[in-house]
């Protein structure tokens, strides 16, 4: 599997079929999708992986596994996304980490890898995050990343309009 980046204490690789049973692992955790107001179904964990593979083909990015360095165990998922937010494209640093990794710095630490891979090797201004209104945890990690909230917008998902913050940072010139 194809490896992307280095961080301290983790790698990150393309996605694999492999993946599947630990991203069902955060995926269909209720607590760990709260932000998205429900947990996956086994065909959406498969539709959800096969969209990397197609972000992979179509942009060259797409969320990465994390992997620690150390154990090789799969931490989460972290990696640069297009999202549309309100009808313009924006490239996106997410992330979701199993629950037993929460609160131990993995997010803040593969997001700020994301954030100068955008901008150090894809050459991009600009990146962002969008985050739910509640989904704190997110928020706080954004702005250790650097990144300011430069609006409010409602994104509608799953037959629902739920507000989100639009945490952006532009690259120093």
């Amino acid at each position: 599997m194809k490896r992307i980046l280095e961080t301290e204490r983790t790698y990150l690789r393309e996605l694999a079929w492999e993946d599947y049973d630990d991203l069902c692992e955060i995926l269909q955790d209720e607590k760990t999708m709260y932000a998205y107001e429900h947990a996956f179904s086994d065909e959406e964990v498969r539709n959800w992986l096969n969209n990397q593979f197609r972000r992979y083909k179509n942009f060259g990015f797409g969320l990465w596994a994390m992997v620690d360095r150390n154990t090789n165990c799969f931490i989460g998922q972290i990696g640069l996304t297009m999202q549309n937010v309100e009808n313009k494209q924006e490239l996106e640093i997410g992330y979701l980490l199993k629950r037993k990794f929460w609160h131990k710095g993995y997010a803040t630490e593969g997001a700020i890898a994301c954030k100068e891979y955008a901008f150090n090797v894809l050459n991009k201004n600009r990146v962002v995050s969008t985050i739910r209104d509640n989904n704190y945890a997110s928020q706080h990690v954004a702005e250790r990343v650097g990144m300011k909230i430069e609006k409010q917008f409602i994104k509608h998902y799953y037959d629902m309009d739920m507000i989100h913050y639009l945490y952006v940072i532009n690259k120093i010139k």
